[in-house]
């Protein structure tokens, strides 16, 4: 058989390359505070404990929030909040390029909140990981909240107006 080698494999022609991957045979086990702690400090970030107990730090100028939810604190929630705020008028143009990121892409999920008269950009991973998590899983459901949050702020970035933008119905003087 020739022709490319992805798809060799899906045909049939070639195993499955191994280089990279990664073979876990942990038990899961419960999802903790402590567990996102250790995975972030293993990757050398900073972050602090708000007030609250939760995890918290900033990545490209964005807040991020590493949650622990549910009854049994068994819901994983990676929440970034983009760090610039848009005035509510531009609340039809942001709505519909946050549609566009959702149905074109799984991760993370996007919404806006209205804040003090104006609107903050939020981008959501969360896993229901009741039966527990192995720290492989844990380590990419975190980098997956995290990538994908700051890739999401980052694409909007380019395509919204820039912080010192006059809006578009305040006409220049």
């Amino acid at each position: 058989m020739s022709g490319p080698g992805w798809l060799l494999r899906v045909l049939g022609g070639l195993p499955k390359p191994t280089k990279g991957l990664v073979v876990d045979d942990e038990p899961p086990t419960p999802l903790t505070r402590e567990r996102i702690a250790d995975y972030l400090l293993s990757r050398a970030y900073r972050f602090v404990i708000d007030d609250d107990g939760d995890l918290t730090g900033t990545w490209d100028g964005s807040r991020f929030w590493f949650l622990t939810l549910g009854e049994h604190q068994e819901i994983l929630q990676v929440r970034g909040r983009w760090h610039r705020s848009l005035p509510l008028e531009q609340r039809a143009a942001v709505t519909l390029a946050l549609n566009d990121w959702n149905r074109e892409r799984i991760w993370p999920k996007a919404y806006l909140r209205e804040e003090d008269g104006l609107l903050a950009l939020y981008s959501e991973v969360s896993a229901d990981l009741e039966p527990g998590v192995n720290e492989v899983q844990l380590a990419q459901l975190l980098a997956c909240g995290l990538g994908t949050g700051v890739q999401m702020f980052s694409a909007l970035e380019a395509m919204l107006p820039p912080d010192d933008a006059p809006s578009p119905d305040v006409p220049d003087n």
